[in-house]
């Protein structure tokens, strides 16, 4: 799964699993969405894998999209030049069909199970599921904390003045490397680049070098630049360029990523925690933006905040990993009595079918 495009199309935010698996493929505008429904272990995530490389192999661009909560599987697989895209449609990112037949078609993988050979397993099977669930939720109560405290620090440091500086910095990139089209609005599509997952907090940085040949670097520890970014995608979209825009998976209303596709270019947030591994095209400084006078009377206030978020944030994260542990342990019991050549077949019906859409 080591795909140049890879976005997360979920959260595991303060308020919970936090979906945008509705905006992977409007209805509307596809040809083909496949909706893969079926419990622990049946394969879902291996049958995407397995169709996407081999469209891949015939020369068909491939977005992956990760799993939040464990990153090594797969959720969904979009191919964009066909309208097409594979959809893990169970629980926590459920979706429904909205023109059935039409566009959408389910996929039944819990069929490949030998239910006669799990019925003498339910009483582990309810343990483990019952135990994965309740250790989500405990980590989604240590991300709000941390949120809370991250939230507060924000608030002491956004200042008015400060965010008249960032506007400003916003309307200078804009007239410098956003023209005018002359062409309608562009489209905005939502993503998450980073994740809290059980392998801890991840940005997927490579998405972005594999899209844009120019970065922006924003330095920005305490979360202050999302109206900047915001402003940047306003810009490009009224200047008629499509944009991504991928919003910080602890506050998913807030701007962390922008990326210009038609234009190669390219913001990302860089963090003390999660730095931009790349050689950034500019360096922004943002917390340097900030008055001097009020960094210096908070810093030992804001130091000792940061120790508690990360404490808090790795209590999370170790909830997450048992979440993870309960799950491997789930499919374990499922596994070996998934009929997997039936679902290598299904994979293989699907390989055609969206094959057949390039012909």
């Amino acid at each position: 799964m080591e795909s140049n495009v890879t976005f997360f199309l979920g959260a595991n935010a303060p308020s919970g699993f936090y979906s945008l698996y509705d905006e992977l493929l409007p209805p509307e505008r596809a040809r083909r969405i496949f909706l893969l429904k079926g419990g622990a272990g049946c394969g879902k995530s291996t049958l995407m894998g397995k169709v996407a490389k081999a469209l891949e192999a015939q020369g068909e661009s491939v977005e992956y999209i990760r799993c939040s909560g464990d990153p090594d599987s797969l959720d969904a697989v979009l191919f964009p030049h066909l309208g097409a895209a594979i959809v893990d449609a169970t629980a926590p990112h459920v979706r429904e069909p909205k023109f059935p037949g039409v566009v959408e078609s389910y996929v039944d993988l819990g069929r490949f199970y030998d239910h006669e050979a799990l019925v003498p397993l339910r009483e582990e099977i309810v343990a483990a599921t019952t135990g994965y669930q309740s250790h989500y939720r405990g980590a989604y109560r240590r991300l709000t904390a941390a949120a809370q405290l991250m939230e507060d620090n924000r608030a002491l440091l956004l200042t008015p003045q400060l965010e008249a500086k960032l506007q400003k910095r916003a309307r200078g990139i804009l007239s410098r490397e956003i023209k005018k089209t002359g062409r309608e609005p562009g489209e905005l599509r939502r993503r998450f680049l980073g994740a809290v997952s059980c392998q801890g907090r991840a940005c997927l940085f490579g998405t972005v070098d594999a899209l844009c040949r120019k970065v922006y670097e924003l330095c920005d520890t305490y979360a202050l630049a999302g109206g900047m970014l915001t402003t940047l995608a306003a810009g490009a979209l009224a200047a008629g360029y499509d944009v991504t825009l991928c919003s910080s998976p602890l506050f998913p209303d807030r701007a962390e990523h922008l990326i210009i596709p038609e234009l190669g270019l390219g913001f990302v947030t860089s963090t003390p925690e999660l730095p931009y591994p790349g050689r950034p095209y500019r360096r922004i400084r943002v917390d340097a933006m900030v008055e001097r006078e009020a960094m210096v009377q908070l810093r030992s206030r804001l130091k000792f905040s940061r120790k508690v978020q990360a404490a808090l944030l790795c209590e999370g994260i170790d909830a997450l990993r048992a979440a993870k542990e309960e799950h491997d342990h789930l499919e374990a019991l499922y596994n070996p009595h998934v009929d997997f050549e039936g679902v290598d077949r299904q994979a293989g019906e699907i390989t055609r079918e969206l094959m057949a859409l390039s012909e």
